[in-house]
């Protein structure tokens, strides 16, 4: 099962966290954005290949330390075809070099246009008899609010190809409350009954270690709420945002692991991408060391807390 692989990384390498890729340019040293413009030109082309570019770094200075990347769609759809490509490129880079693939996408359709959603970013699709796979992540994010329409067909895809997603449970910012606080009849939170839907549809794909092949996001800034959604959702691994710069810390995301250290998966996207900006000293060209430095950094925070991890 696809998270089976993604809990093999993180024992592996002792470290439950994912750096996302969400690159802006003003995200990019100087440097490679001058290489991409004086071969394409400030086009689109050219801001497409600077992000590729940057990727590359980052991916090579992380793939050792750190099992997984996130690139968020919408930050690549943003340059049109060109920055699409980016994004597949980015995404095949990333696996070449062992890594586990997040796309963040947060789809959100019914019927056969989930299925082709799904079928996108996470398998195969048919050109007259030809097998081909568009983008080839390992897991999508997906808004499942639209309830069991939404969800059967990317499920039906993760079965079929052995992927995973992540389905919006309790989010990071700050007005996620206005709905998914809210009490139902039930006398149950919406998000909690979204987390109670994701064990359920779970259950048609588990995993070796006790956790099913769809995910639910539930933000670090609400460490509270991750501790009761990690009590009543024991199958359910969790993809955390909201850690660094939108305020969460090691000890706000502790609450979301089991007594093994297993049941999520951390996000940091701007404190990796942009350390080197942040660190004194540190010369544009040595932007994907400083990201390992802060990725370290990040790891060791969390450990600290929850302990050796094991399967």
């Amino acid at each position: 099962m696809s998270f089976d692989r993604l809990i093999d990384g993180i024992v592996k390498m002792q470290n439950p966290t994912v750096a996302g890729l969400d690159p802006k340019l003003d995200f990019i040293p100087d440097y490679i954005k001058e290489n991409a413009y004086m071969e394409h030109g400030k086009t689109l082309e050219g801001a497409a290949a600077a992000l590729f570019e940057f990727n590359k770094g980052l991916i090579d200075a992380l793939c050792d330390i750190v099992p997984a990347v996130k690139p968020q769609a919408a930050y690549y759809e943003m340059y049109g075809w060109n920055g699409v490509h980016a994004l597949q490129k980015t995404i095949e880079y990333a696996k070449s070099k062992g890594m586990f693939v997040i796309t963040d996408g947060k789809r959100n359709d019914i019927g056969t246009t989930m299925e082709a959603y799904a079928k996108a970013h996470l398998g195969i699709t048919d050109v007259d008899g030809e097998k081909i796979e568009p983008f080839g992540a390992d897991a999508l994010t997906v808004n499942g609010y639209l309830g069991t329409d939404g969800v059967k067909p990317v499920l039906n895809v993760c079965k079929e190809f052995d992927k995973g997603m992540f389905i919006l449970v309790k989010t990071s910012n700050p007005s996620s409350g206005e709905l998914q606080d809210r009490i139902l009849d039930d006398e149950k939170t919406v998000y909690r009954t979204m987390g109670d839907m994701c064990e359920n549809w779970g259950s048609e794909i588990m995993g070796q270690y006790g956790y099913s092949g769809v995910g639910a996001v539930v933000g670090a800034t609400y460490p509270q709420q991750l501790g009761e959604l990690r009590k009543a959702l024991p199958h359910t691994f969790f993809l955390v945002p909201g850690y660094g710069a939108q305020g969460g810390g090691a000890a706000d995301v502790a609450p979301a692991f089991d007594e093994k250290g297993l049941g999520a998966i951390i996000n940091s996207s701007r404190g990796i991408m942009c350390a080197w900006k942040k660190e004194s000293g540190t010369a544009p060209k040595d932007y994907a060391q400083a990201a390992r430095r802060e990725a370290i950094r990040m790891r060791d925070e969390i450990v600290s807390y929850i302990g050796t991890i094991t399967k």
